[in-house]
């Protein structure tokens, strides 16, 4: 008996859909991807989208207006699993960083004043898990071909994401790189999730943190230890914020706390 392809959706929020991007960027792969399973929506490589039920629903970029939480959340109600796919879904992205509600007030006033939106109302934008149950990420700025078509796999044979859980530094290990935090170089290697094959250090170049923060990162040792090296604190939260979206903002509300 023939087994019944699932119904997957990809759909797009706040972001520069670079992971959309990638996935038709598949190329001969995206032909596989289509025969392998129905694609009811993929906004970027298909006209004749559907609002049907799904097995599976992966969904890249932030929530930062009104619409698009009530769009996750009809795409939520009808999927059975939700995939946050990119750095933006899965810890809010650069836009989520450093900002609390009322520092968030502040910045959009300051922009565009008392400025009456008729299209959508802009809210502070939140990794997708902010409003809805999330089964799987897959991190990334944007997410790695490989990583995403294992992942696919995975997901269509009914299994989770294996993903690494330890950092980019155990990668420069196994390709036998200096480490450039000896060196004094500001690194975020110790931060960040591995799979890239540390590609950036490979070629001297230092670890910004573009796969995402992991889950074993020892955040305060590397703040402290970079003070140690003489970077000020603004630095480091701008280097560290880069990717790192609501995690590095719960973070850094510590020291504010503290302040306080």
């Amino acid at each position: 008996m023939r087994k019944e392809k699932l119904k997957i959706g990809i759909y797009e929020l706040t972001g520069c859909a670079g992971d959309a991007l990638l996935i038709v960027d598949c190329e001969e792969d995206l032909i596989n991807i289509f025969q392998a399973a129905d694609i009811e929506a993929f906004l970027m490589a298909k006209s004749d989208n559907r609002d049907g039920e799904l097995d599976v629903a992966l969904v890249e970029g932030s929530v930062s207006t009104e619409k698009e939480k009530e769009e996750l959340l009809d795409i939520r109600k009808r999927a059975k699993a939700v995939v946050a796919i990119g750095n933006c879904a899965c810890v809010g992205g650069i836009q989520a960083a450093f900002l609390d509600k009322k520092e968030w007030e502040k910045n959009f006033k300051k922009v565009y004043g008392n400025h009456k939106f008729s299209h959508a109302k802009p809210i502070q934008s939140k990794p997708i898990d902010a409003y809805v149950k999330v089964d799987h990420y897959l991190p990334g700025c944007p997410i790695g071909k490989e990583q995403f078509l294992a992942t696919f796999a995975r997901v269509l044979a009914g299994n989770p994401p294996d993903l690494y859980r330890f950092p980019v530094c155990v990668e420069c290990k196994w390709n036998e790189n200096d480490c450039l935090l000896n060196k004094d170089i500001l690194c975020l290697g110790p931060l960040t999730l591995a799979g890239c094959g540390s590609i950036c250090i490979n070629h001297n170049l230092p670890c910004v943190g573009c796969w995402g923060p992991t889950e074993e990162a020892n955040w305060t040792s590397e703040y402290h230890l970079l003070l140690e090296k003489g970077y000020d604190i603004e630095a480091i939260k701008k280097r560290m914020a880069n990717y790192s979206g609501t995690r590095i903002a719960e973070f850094f509300e510590q020291f504010r706390k503290e302040k306080k």
